[in-house]
This record gives C-alpha cells, sequence and structure tokens, in this order.
C-alpha cells in the first residue's frame, strides 16, 4: 500500500491534540483525492464491452465505500473536538467552585 491509501493512513492515539487535527486533515485530503480519481474514472468512461461495465461497477462501489470513510473520518474528527471542548468547560467550571 502506498503511503497516501486511506486504508494506510490512521490517526495515531498517542500523538499531541494537534497532530490529531492534522492527522484527520492529512485522511481527509487523501480521502477527497481518492474520491475525486474514482468520480473521474465513473464519469468518464465509455462502455464498449460488458468488462469495461463490470470495471466501472467496481469503481462506483469504490467510490461509495470512500465517500462512507469520509463521513467517518469527519465524524470522528468532531467528535473528538466537541470532547476537547467538554473538557476544557469542565475544567473551566470545576475551576469556578
Amino acid at each position: 500500500m502506498s503511503s497516501t491509501d486511506p486504508a494506510s493512513t490512521h490517526a495515531s492515539t498517542d500523538t499531541a491534540d494537534g497532530d490529531d487535527s492534522a492527522d484527520y486533515d492529512q485522511m481527509l485530503d487523501t480521502l477527497d483525492t481518492a474520491i475525486e480519481e474514482a468520480r473521474r474514472k465513473v464519469e468518464s468512461g465509455r462502455v464498449y464491452d460488458p468488462e469495461n461495465e463490470r470495471v466501472r461497477i467496481k469503481w462506483i462501489r469504490a467510490l461509495a465505500y470512500t465517500v462512507n470513510v469520509r463521513r467517518q473520518v469527519t465524524n470522528d474528527r468532531d467528535l473528538e473536538e466537541l470532547a476537547e471542548r467538554l473538557e476544557q468547560l469542565e475544567d473551566v467550571a470545576e475551576g469556578e467552585r
């Protein structure tokens, strides 16, 4: 797998908080590239025979899968940011007691 392969790119749980955000941004950039490539393959291909149609169907499946993974990564990033904000708010609230 290449270093830009979405399956090989993941956030490390033992990095500093700032690095997590960069990891998510890198994952999302990689997924955006994969989505654009799959979209180009799906939209630009001409079907001359059944084999080409089978290949196009595989690209459509790859596109759908990648879009779903991107959605999951975005949700994970957003949840992590919310957890950090909640922790900060709890620290402030505890400091006021």
